[in-house]
């Protein structure tokens, strides 16, 4: 007897679903008690095994109008059935456990500054969630070839250009320029990009490599030279210069959210800022990326998008 040929030409029914139905049956011992503890109707657990049993070839129950008894074959399908649903339920317990108990390790990069705000304590959140995971961070103010350099996942504030990486969108940021009011109190706010050129300012060399800030007119883009009265590579330095009052400062405006919410700076030339830049997680799409990179990298975007990068 082939109880699970595919022979059948009943083809709509779901023949797990039907013998989940059968085992029900018999367990509860009746159609109308099975009917009610799959939340289902009579009419439909009597269709159910109606076409089970067409498609076996043989009857499964003896129904009198008081019980319902096995036949034979009924038995052994029953048998069966136990096997076959007992192994689903092991194989799913089995997989949902490997999923709960991440193991392995996995490099992620970031820049220096926005992966010591967020980047890393995500990270940590992570693995402590996750015991059997283990964790590289590299921070780093430059480009990383994930491929050569054996990188997982890199957050990166930019706009992609590399078709090999998949991206994953989290949120963006804007190029701000700031000062504290002690400044602006002193010497008055710029209207527009051109007058800066007569301010003092402090530029941040990993932001503005040259001595010039780009904003944006219209549709346009228009470059303002600067003459910086303190030039820093460090960010900190660079802030504290310009909460101090000593000039003008542009950052990204995770760098000043805090410091913006505090009133301890105040935004100017909104209207000029340039595009806002993407803050996107990434990958190589020619690496087989691994159930923990994949857990690592849902986990992170979940944490960005709840957070306002200013």
């Amino acid at each position: 007897m082939d109880y699970f040929s595919g022979r059948s030409n009943h083809r709509g029914m779901d023949k797990l679903a039907a013998m989940r139905t059968f085992v029900r049956i018999v367990d509860t011992g009746s159609l109308t008690a099975a009917a009610s503890d799959l939340g289902t109707s009579l009419p439909t657990v009597v269709r159910t095994l109606a076409t089970l049993e067409r498609q076996i070839g043989v009857p499964l129950l003896n129904r009198t109008t008081r019980r319902i008894r096995l036949t034979d074959e009924g038995g052994q399908y029953l048998s069966l059935c136990r096997d076959v649903l007992s192994a689903i339920q092991e194989t799913e317990h089995a997989v949902l456990s490997r999923r709960r108990e991440l193991r392995g390790r996995l490099t992620v990069t970031a820049s220096v500054e926005f992966g010591r705000r967020y980047v890393a304590p995500i990270l940590a959140r992570f693995l402590a969630l996750h015991s059997g995971m283990s964790a590289d961070l590299l921070l780093l103010n430059r480009v990383v070839n994930l491929v050569e350099e054996g990188v997982d996942v890199a957050i990166r504030i930019a706009h992609l250009r590399d078709s090999s990486l998949v991206a994953i969108p989290v949120g963006h940021v804007r190029r701000v320029v700031c000062a504290s009011p002690s400044y602006l109190k002193r010497n008055g706010a710029p209207k527009a990009p051109s007058d800066v050129k007569d301010h003092r300012c402090i530029r941040h060399t990993i932001l503005t490599p040259r001595n010039d800030w780009q904003f944006r007119v219209g549709q346009r883009k228009a470059t303002i030279p600067i003459t910086p009265v303190l030039t820093s590579n460090d960010i900190e330095s660079a802030l504290n210069a310009c909460i101090g009052g000593l000039g003008l400062g542009m950052f990204l405006s995770y760098m000043v959210a805090p410091h913006l919410r505090a009133g301890r700076l105040i935004c100017v030339l909104e209207p000029f800022e340039p595009e806002p830049v993407p803050v996107q997680i990434v990958y190589a799409s020619s690496k087989l990326i691994s159930t923990g990179v994949r857990a690592f990298t849902e986990f992170c975007a979940k944490e960005l998008r709840q957070m306002k990068f200013g």
